[in-house]
């Protein structure tokens, strides 16, 4: 019995919602001007902002990345270990995978990329300046004191900013990060990663992509390279002060003998300081050989560390340019104003019938 109960309330359940359906349709087929009609704005709306909408272009940077070559580094690194010599390895941990993107990302790049000159509209200005103008900041910034007379020259050293001027980087930094650069690794297994710049500036596109891509790759070799940068520069150091000493050894040795010349064979004290410049020139001439032959062993494992980047492809004017097209303005104007104008009507309908 309570079966059949339950059964008999379904039924009724499902007529009444197929009926408030009809009735919702019916309804909105009555008001089918007004939908028309907001479908209609919609489009011409959609429309116009396809005519409004600046064209963006890309700027498309590919590098990739050079793998370690540690097997065929192995004879010169163990050599070097030979005589108590650290040459340094790879110093690219800190470098690999998600850690390189978001070296690109960094606010520390993106200044350092911003305060490189460029030229646009027949002067050089800086890249921060550039998207200033682009973005006409400095028609506000005329009607206020402390603006107006901001300037961001190329190769400004930040120890002459002030608090506006690490504020207004902030902001552009902040904003190209997050809406105009878009880097990834197109494939898991291929080193290969893809640099994006979209702007509504093609030069600006352009000179950003370039200019990061620059400041990224040396700040990467010289950080890499440090330490066996670091281990050359003290060898050569070390090479020329004992190469100055032997030459200072061979000058006394020859004043020695030459003092000692045709001295009577029973007088052996006057030849010690003879004696004495021949050990130094002999143990001088020692350490210089090593010193040379560890310089050599540094000098070749930092051309293995450089170049460290090998960029495939850069962008070329005319960059890819991408429009709003007129008929997907109209198309999507039309539904969305449409489908608002149909959400508030049966929003009204529940309301007033129900």
């Amino acid at each position: 019995m309570t079966d059949k109960k339950s059964k008999s309330n379904d039924e009724i359940s499902l007529k009444e919602l197929i009926g408030k359906a009809k009735e919702w349709y019916v309804y909105l087929l009555s008001q089918w001007k007004i939908i028309v009609l907001a479908g209609f704005i919609g489009a011409v709306l959609g429309l116009a902002y396809s005519f409004m909408k600046k064209p963006t272009y890309t700027a498309t940077l590919t590098f990739a990345l050079e793998d370690e070559k540690t097997s065929s580094s192995g004879g010169i690194l163990s050599l070097a270990s030979q005589f108590g010599l650290d040459l340094g390895g790879s110093g690219g941990g800190i470098f690999e995978g998600s850690n390189l993107i978001e070296l690109f990302k960094s606010r520390t790049m993106i200044e350092q990329s911003l305060m490189k000159p460029v030229y646009s509209k027949g002067d050089t200005i800086s890249l921060a300046e550039m998207y200033i103008q682009k973005n006409k900041w400095r028609e506000s910034w005329n009607k206020k004191p402390k603006f107006a007379k901001i300037q961001f020259k190329p190769e400004t050293k930040r120890k002459y900013f002030t608090r506006i001027h690490d504020s207004i980087l902030g902001v552009i930094s902040s904003d190209l990060s997050k809406n105009y650069l878009a880097i990834g690794q197109k494939d898991k297994k291929v080193s290969i990663i893809s640099m994006d710049v979209t702007s509504s500036d093609e030069l600006f596109s352009l000179y950003f992509c370039e200019n990061l891509a620059r400041q990224v790759g040396q700040f990467y070799i010289a950080t890499k390279s440090k330490k066996a940068r670091a281990n050359m520069e003290i060898l050569e150091r070390q090479t020329d002060s004992i190469r100055g000493e032997l030459n200072n050894a061979i000058s006394g040795l020859a004043s020695a003998n030459d003092n000692t010349f045709n001295l009577n064979p029973a007088l052996n004290i006057r030849r010690v300081p003879s004696a004495k410049k021949q050990v130094d020139v002999q143990a001088n001439t020692a350490i210089l050989t090593e010193l040379v032959k560890q310089t050599e062993l540094a000098k070749v494992t930092l051309r293995r560390e450089t170049p460290l980047i090998q960029v495939l492809d850069r962008p070329i004017l005319p960059l890819p340019q991408k429009r709003f097209g007129k008929a997907k303005g109209i198309v999507m104007g039309g539904f969305l104003f449409g489908f608002i104008v149909v959400f508030g009507l049966s929003i009204r309908w529940l309301v007033k019938y129900n």
